[in-house]
């Protein structure tokens, strides 16, 4: 394994190395709540659905697809929020939006990993549904900034790694060990900033 991610490190393209430190930037840019992280967002979105279409992750292509719409999506969103003069707060959803977000995400996996089983040559098609599910509500809830996005990322991220070390794409799997890692900072800070919300609106 150590040996193929080296090699894949060597032959790995310029444009995937930019499209790994845009991912990252991404992510840190989404943690300190900066809009130009939907910047990075659409271009390393751009270059990683080439990539995944070519190993035959064929959900995982179509997410990217979505990525592209929700940077502009998160973009417009960050910068009017709901009034349209103001940016957008950080909120929380209750148990009952996370019930139907997590039952969804379960039922429209079951479903597309059967179609694509049966009819395409996809590799870990549950797998590969749950976490493209997954990242389509968990997308939608940075782009609205809910809180609660960090944990949904936290599981997706850790299920995602298997995913990539399985198809041998070791350099994404590394990328995507970073992100956890990230996820923790962002927690915090989101948390913080929600608390200071409450504070001030009290």
């Amino acid at each position: 394994m150590l040996e193929t991610l080296v090699q894949q490190l060597q032959q790995t393209s310029i444009a995937v190395f930019i499209a790994v430190i845009l991912a990252v930037a991404y992510l840190l840019l989404a943690v300190r709540e900066h809009i130009a992280c939907w910047y990075a967002a659409f271009v390393s979105t751009a270059i990683f659905l080439f990539i995944f279409f070519n190993v035959r992750l064929y959900m995982e292509s179509a997410l990217q697809v979505y990525y592209l719409a929700m940077a502009v999506y998160g973009w417009y969103e960050w910068n009017y929020g709901d009034k349209g003069d103001q940016p957008l707060p950080i909120s929380t959803w209750s148990m009952r939006h996370h019930g139907m977000a997590v039952a969804g995400v379960i039922g429209a996996s079951v479903l597309s990993s059967v179609i694509l089983a049966h009819y395409t040559n996809a590799r870990l098609p549950l797998l590969d549904s749950f976490t493209t599910w997954g990242a389509v509500v968990t997308t939608f809830m940075v782009a609205r900034k809910v809180l609660e996005n960090w944990i949904y990322w936290l599981v997706i991220d850790s299920v995602s790694i298997y995913l990539y070390v399985d198809r041998q794409l070791y350099v994404t799997a590394l990328l995507f060990v970073v992100y956890i890692i990230i996820i923790g900072f962002g927690w915090i800070s989101w948390l913080k900033s929600y608390r200071q919300q409450a504070i001030v609106s009290a």
